[in-house]
């Protein structure tokens, strides 16, 4: 917990300095300075509320302030290089700020693309082969669905209606399902959208860490258990269940909770064994296990660049996105439906993955 506090004490300081970067970059716009010259005082309120304007974004939540004030801010101090370099090589002085135009237009684009590609979930294929069955097994991942935050329950059915037309053998929710503010209404109205699910061996639910036990919920945790099993979900705790003549299905409980260590946890080995694992934190002792088949999210294949590469440098996971192998253990992390709190995904897509295994 205090990891996290000091976390928003430094990402709020650095808002804070952004926002004082944006200001003073405002004024150099030409008519900024032109008014300047008669009226310092009002040149400085002025720039302060063009900048304000930027909270508007707290129509959606106070993140995607934050968000949209660090990019610019980054964007334009990058901008200011490039045109300090220009303007030393051609030893010109620009009569206009165009640096701070093209800064606006870059954040523009680059942070529309992002919400695009958090609201606008594609489809991910995957092919893993093994010798272990003779029988073939389509399955559907999905994870981090956080509803409400780009998802509703209404996008969430449609997004559900999309994986029924693949025809999966078996559906997998991989935790994170809810998130910090999700609606109880939205929260059963998804529930009932993977209760319509047809499929050949059901639908499966494993726990992340936003699912158990937040409180800003209008719901409880019990709320959600209660509405997924009614709809005829298969909750997974640390258990195993099989599906079909020659595979099994592994829950694992999430890292953030008490669960037992993979050694523990029984499965007949002669079954092809998937796991389901929010986090993406424990390779070694999957692989060490033996099993063939480790399903995960939480990373949200990065989210904002760079933070998939500063979360795989530090150690904070062993993958942030895709397949990779260890031994003779497949492992498949996924971006997710959405993402926690911030609207915008610049390191990667949303996605559901369907993974066709034999």
């Amino acid at each position: 917990m205090r990891l996290w506090f000091l976390l928003l004490i430094f990402v709020g300081l650095l808002g804070l300095g952004a926002f004082v970067c944006l200001v003073t970059r405002v004024r150099r716009f030409s008519f900024m300075r032109e008014l300047a010259e008669k009226h310092m005082a009002l040149s400085w309120l002025l720039a302060i509320a063009l900048v304000s304007l930027l909270f508007l974004f707290a129509s959606i939540n106070v993140y995607s302030v934050v968000i949209v004030v660090l990019h610019l801010a980054l964007i334009w101090l990058l901008c200011d290089l490039a045109a300090w370099i220009v303007r030393r090589i051609r030893r010109v002085e620009p009569k206009r700020y165009l640096a701070g135009a093209i800064a606006i237009l870059l954040t523009a684009v680059y942070l529309g693309a992002g919400w695009i590609a958090a609201h606008h979930v594609r489809q991910t294929n995957y092919t893993v082969e093994t010798d272990k069955t003779t029988e073939p097994l389509r399955i559907v991942l999905i994870a981090d669905v956080h509803i409400g935050v780009t998802l509703d329950g209404d996008g969430f059915r449609e997004t559900m209606e999309r994986i029924q037309s693949t025809q999966p053998d078996a559906v997998v929710v991989v935790g994170d399902y809810v998130d910090d503010d999700s609606d109880a209404s939205d929260m059963q109205a998804a529930c009932r959208a993977l209760g319509d699910l047809k499929t050949t061996y059901g639908v499966y639910f494993a726990y992340g860490n936003h699912d158990n036990g937040y409180r800003r919920h209008n719901f409880t945790a019990a709320d959600l258990r209660n509405a997924l099993t009614e709809n005829g979900v298969v909750i997974l705790e640390d258990e195993t269940v099989p599906i079909g003549a020659q595979y099994a299905l592994l829950g694992r409980k999430d890292r953030s909770m008490d669960r037992l260590p993979m050694d523990a946890l029984s499965f007949d080995d002669s079954r092809y064994t998937i796991v389901l694992d929010h986090q993406p934190n424990d390779y070694d002792a999957e692989a060490a296990a033996g099993v063939d088949l480790v399903l995960s999210g939480h990373t949200h294949g990065g989210h904002l660049l760079p933070a998939g590469w500063i979360g795989r440098w530090i150690g904070a996971y062993d993958a942030a996105y895709g397949l990779s192998r260890r031994a003779d253990t497949d492992f498949i992390v996924t971006s997710g439906l959405s993402g926690w709190a911030i609207p915008f995904k610049t390191g990667c897509y949303s996605e559901y993955v369907v993974i066709d295994i034999g």
